[in-house]
């Protein structure tokens, strides 16, 4: 899907910068200083339009949320959202989750979702699905012990490679769902490409990966 480009996109976040946070990594091991509470971190990676955190945020005032978006075009939306809600619990970062450990100290992050994210289907494309063993790598490093990743797809195909992914890591597995809005699971809040897939009649596959405990 082409983006539309907004070349005004990137100064008007940076007009918010108590919502879209600016040089985060002076706040890498002090997020929660940044919340002014002492609320669970959960972050979604590949954010897009901000539907799925914006929502997030109104059911769990209790827990505090960042998305990462590395297109200004995009992460105009979901910041626009924000301002709209008056959230004090979703921020956003302009940036690429490949960088993560420079905005994140060990274990500071509570949770992290990964939702509809580009499957790169090629296999020399492999290293850039945020399921590979990469990214989870990273994931865990930012996580608190028994950190959680959840994962959201229309792609059976990258559902398929991340199940594997997941559990070649080590992982162990929770609510594995082969058609989410036919299962019995309570609570979801659907992102932008869910609602659009779903009325399509298309599949939305869905299950929770857990890190099993690090030995000191």
């Amino acid at each position: 899907m082409r983006l539309r480009h907004k070349p005004w996109a990137t100064e008007e976040l940076e007009r918010h910068p108590h919502i879209v946070i600016q040089n985060p990594s002076q706040h890498k091991g002090k997020w929660k200083e940044l919340f002014g509470n002492d609320h669970p971190i959960h972050v979604e990676v590949g954010t897009g339009k901000g539907q799925f955190l914006v929502g997030m945020g109104v059911l769990h005032p209790d827990i505090n949320y960042i998305g990462i978006e590395k297109y200004d075009s995009v992460l105009l939306t979901a910041m626009e959202r924000v301002k709209e809600s008056e959230q004090p619990n979703v921020k956003f970062l302009n940036e690429d989750v490949g960088e993560l450990l420079d905005f994140f100290s060990d274990e500071e992050i509570d949770r992290v979702y990964i939702n509809f994210t580009d499957p790169w289907p090629k296999n020399r494309h492999e290293k850039r699905r945020l399921t590979y063993k990469g990214y989870l790598r990273l994931y865990e490093q930012l996580l608190k012990r028994n950190g959680e990743v959840h994962f959201k797809t229309d792609n059976q195909g990258l559902f398929e490679y991340s199940l594997e992914s997941f559990a070649n890591y080590g992982m162990t597995l929770h609510q594995v769902s082969l058609d989410l809005h036919r299962s019995n699971y309570k609570g979801n809040v659907m992102t932008e490409y869910e609602e659009k897939f779903s009325k399509k009649g298309m599949r939305i596959y869905r299950c929770e990966a857990q890190f099993r405990s690090r030995k000191n």
